[in-house]
């Protein structure tokens, strides 16, 4: 008895919620003079039935649950059939699929939580956020630095701009990680495009580059302890390091990654490899590290009021006075860093299924537009502001981890 009471309470629940959807739609439609009183009652006695009907729907979803929640996944995330926008953390899927699921998590979120990011964050194309357009401009040329400027400014600022090389005989390189296939996760379609973006960027700039595919988090590692261990680094002015994978608030996801058992590279691996301890050939010069990842599973924004509270609380910290470490060098141990991620801890980023991600379009356009002129710092704030205004897709980029002591001009084309 009680089993069938509970039956009717839960078929009666959907009845209800389908009633008080569908009327408040009807009223708007007819509000806004889309629909006469005649078309909505030919529509209304549509509806009843398929309401009424919600007993003999309960029961054939029942007995179909697993078949159903494919094909309404495959139906309404597929990219093939919407077009959509996509969470550039990407749901981890189940253990035996690679169907889509959604990655990205602290260490007490369940494995429920990750696959439901993607799925939560996808949606339509004209929900994309105004200022993403000009980012994604196939014929954007880099603009290149006058020769002239270069060399007033190397002159006159020598004091505030790591020193930058000469063409010849320079041998700067840049590597990129590039993760797009994982046996646990689903795949990071509609990634190419940041890729190829990238690398042409990074050419243009003068750097010959090193492109890692689909590894592990023990094969990043070694990647990167290798690149780190290049010969070249020492007659080069600086070194760029590019991330494209899932990712989670401590690092980046590598190909095996699940939640029992997670294969993340750890930031402070990233620092640790290149820093002035363990690089010497890069000691003194700027280190840039970028990453496309997400964070978590947050959306990064919140509803606040329109006008700010004059009564603002602020806090001073103690200064804190300097200690000694047992580091036995002549330098900082870290030094010459930054770091620049596409998203606030704890919140997701963005990636469109034909244009790649939003974070990375921005960076190629704001670098090809302004690095002739700007310092590195200048170009990551006004990629920043490009996304400053929250829309439906809401991210904001971050500029981390930063021990650099003087501006980095990248001269494109000196």
């Amino acid at each position: 008895m009680a089993d069938k009471r509970l039956e009717e309470d839960s078929i009666n629940m959907v009845k209800s919620i389908a009633r008080n959807m569908l009327d408040g739609f009807f009223d708007d439609l007819v509000e806004k003079k889309v629909l006469n009183k005649d078309e909505l009652k030919r529509l209304g006695d549509g509806v009843n039935l398929i309401v009424n009907r919600s007993e003999s729907l309960i029961e054939d979803l029942t007995e179909k649950t697993e078949t159903v929640g494919k094909i309404l996944m495959d139906r309404i995330f597929n990219t093939k059939k919407q077009l959509s926008l996509k969470s550039h953390s990407e749901n981890e899927s189940d253990e035996s699929d690679n169907s889509n699921s959604s990655l990205t998590e602290s260490e007490s979120e369940s494995e429920e939580e990750l696959e439901e990011e993607e799925k939560a964050t996808s949606a339509q194309a004209l929900a994309v956020s105004s200022t993403v357009p000009q980012a994604f401009q196939p014929n954007h040329k880099l603009k290149l630095c006058p020769p002239d400027y270069f060399h007033e400014l190397k002159t006159t600022k020598a004091d505030e701009i790591y020193p930058v090389m000469e063409k010849k005989g320079r041998t700067r390189l840049a590597l990129i990680i590039f993760n797009k296939e994982f046996d646990y996760l689903c795949n990071r379609d509609g990634s190419e495009c940041d890729l190829s973006g990238m690398q042409d960027l990074l050419e243009n700039l003068g750097y010959s580059v090193d492109v890692k595919v689909n590894l592990t988090a023990l094969e990043m590692e070694t990647a990167l302890r290798q690149f780190a261990a290049r010969p070249e680094h020492k007659s080069s002015d600086s070194t760029i390091l590019v991330f494209m994978s899932h990712g989670v608030l401590e690092g980046i996801c590598g190909t095996k990654y699940r939640h029992k058992k997670p294969d993340v590279l750890y930031d402070d691996t990233i620092f640790q490899i290149f820093n002035n301890r363990n690089c010497e050939n890069l000691r003194d010069k700027p280190k840039i590290i970028m990453m496309q990842a997400c964070r978590g599973i947050g959306d990064g924004a919140v509803w606040v009021p329109d006008m700010a509270e004059s009564s603002t609380r602020r806090y001073d910290h103690t200064f804190q006075r300097p200690i000694w470490s047992d580091a036995v060098i002549k330098t900082h141990v870290e030094k010459d860093f930054i770091a620049f991620k596409s998203s606030t801890p704890h919140n997701s980023s963005w990636r469109m299924d034909g244009n790649g991600s939003l974070f990375i379009a921005q960076i190629i356009y704001h670098f090809k537009e302004y690095s002739w002129c700007h310092h590195l710092e200048e170009i990551f704030r006004k990629v920043q502001r490009s996304f400053e205004t929250p829309n439906v897709l809401t991210q904001m980029p971050t500029i981390e981890r930063v021990s650099m002591t003087r501006y980095f001009y990248l001269f494109p084309g000196n």
